[in-house]
């Protein structure tokens, strides 16, 4: 168990006492501040806890205890002589295992990668590390990055908050585990067709998918580097919009104040909705309404396009995955699960005359999309039709593996297809989210509607 800490002020202006594990990234930030929390006893406590937790081996793919310490003593002597550089100075978090940590082994959930042992943090990790974020280790994930189920036989499959016999969301499962079971207060994951989202939604946490473009990819281990984003995922909103800031060295974005009253929210029924099972579509009906309760004005829109888009995802997705990794999985395809190299060699059978096609119609949808919803302030829709899926079946059931795994990114794959950032919140139902999606860029807009829809939604 992780020590227990003093009561202390929520951003909701109550009183709460609980262990460090259940606290907030911001409220243990705050804590460190106030000189109530020691950075080294903090990242003690966790580094212990990984040590101890019976689930932690399929959680973390390596901790990093030697780093995590000297990070931890250069934040409290920043604290003592009070030069925090920021609220999460001091704050330990977990990284996906395609983040490149110098000196340790990044191998991406891939026997392909075993051993690979970079000279260099990844640009995110270093920027974050400058504002005083500390290292705890490297989570488990997808092989590489290319599921959304969080299925992994080669390495690990994470555990599902809400069910011990799921398959935890993909591709940055360990992630979302590692917060979700509290052996790390946030995470930073990867997003390239919902691997923030999903997991973030499956496990009852808060992500958020980053614009592509907006935070750099050097030295994070590649899936298709025009839809690869990076993103946060932990217990707030105002988690979210301080790890962003970490990872780009700038300030957090402003809730203060946020409101839903007058929000144009727009419902989308293209795709979106369509064979949601029971348990998510509650979850967002019921999400729906305590938005429209709290001051949102809710539209429902049509885009025939959205539905075209997702017919260009396999050329786009597939071609760029197969042509950065061809080599790599020819010298060796027996070293990966099946079924990611069967979804790998699908990309050699679209021409580079698909590929250029599917860009220049992708690029006129995106236009399409952007001046159909110039009137909302976001477009919302269930983060995933379906609840985590049988791990156990997942591995024995063709046609359920098949019909799970394209069911489970399908409705965050809109948001990466289409450019936008799009951030995924609980809803009253355990592994259900809502997610809002806005247009490429506004960041800081979609965090502060974030921020007053997650009060809504308690």
């Amino acid at each position: 168990m992780l020590p227990q800490t003093a009561s202390v002020q929520t951003k909701r202006g109550t009183l709460m006492t609980g262990t460090w594990a259940n606290m907030t990234a911001a409220e243990l930030g705050r804590e460190i501040g106030q000189g109530r929390i020691h950075p080294v006893e903090l990242t003690e406590a966790f580094l212990d806890a990984i040590d101890t937790h019976p689930l932690a081996p399929r959680i973390y793919a390596r901790s990093t205890p030697a780093r995590a310490r000297g990070e931890a003593m250069a934040a409290a002597g920043r604290a003592k002589a009070g030069l925090r550089r920021g609220l999460l100075d001091g704050v330990p978090i977990s990284w996906k295992d395609l983040f490149d940590t110098a000196g340790i082994a990044t191998e991406a959930g891939s026997a392909l990668l075993k051993h690979r042992t970079p000279t260099r943090d990844a640009a995110v990790l270093e920027t974050a590390t400058l504002q005083g974020l500390v290292c705890l280790g490297k989570t488990h994930m997808s092989e590489l990055a290319f599921s959304g189920l969080g299925l992994n036989p080669v390495t690990a499959t994470p555990p599902c908050l809400n069910d011990d016999r799921a398959a935890p969301g993909g591709s940055s499962s360990g992630a979302a585990a590692s917060v979700a079971f509290g052996l790390a207060p946030a995470a930073i994951g990867s997003d390239t067709g919902g691997s923030v989202r999903i997991p973030a939604a499956w496990n009852d946490l808060v992500g958020l998918k980053t614009t592509a473009g907006s935070l750099p990819l050097t030295g994070s281990v590649p899936l298709c580097e025009a839809f690869d984003t990076i993103g946060p995922l932990a217990h707030s909103v105002e988690d979210c919009a301080h790890l962003l800031a970490a990872l780009q060295g700038s300030r957090a974005a402003d809730l203060t104040g946020a409101s839903l009253t007058g929000k144009r929210l727009a419902i989308l029924e293209t795709v979106a909705l369509d064979d949601v099972r029971d348990r998510p579509a509650a979850g967002f009906e019921d999400a729906t309404r305590r938005l429209a309760r709290s001051g949102a004005i809710l539209d429902r829109i049509k885009l025939p396009e959205v539905a075209e888009a997702m017919g260009l995802a396999a050329i786009l997705f597939t071609a760029e995955a197969y042509g950065i990794w061809r080599e790599t999985i020819e010298k060796a395809p027996e070293k990966m699960f099946p079924r990611i190299l069967e979804r790998f060699r699908s990309g050699a059978s679209f021409s580079a005359m698909d590929y250029v096609a599917a860009w220049r119609r992708l690029h006129a949808i995106r236009a399409i999309w952007a001046d159909r919803t110039a009137g909302h302030d976001a477009v919302i829709l269930p983060t995933s039709p379906i609840l985590p899926p049988n791990a156990n079946r997942l591995m024995t059931d063709d046609a359920y593996y098949v019909t799970e795994n394209l069911l489970a990114l399908r409705n965050t794959r809109i948001g990466n297809l289409l450019g936008l950032c799009a951030l995924s919140l609980p809803t009253s139902q355990p592994s259900c989210g809502i997610s809002l999606m806005s247009a490429p860029g506004t960041e800081a807009r979609l965090l502060r509607l974030g921020s007053a829809a997650e009060r809504a939604l308690r």
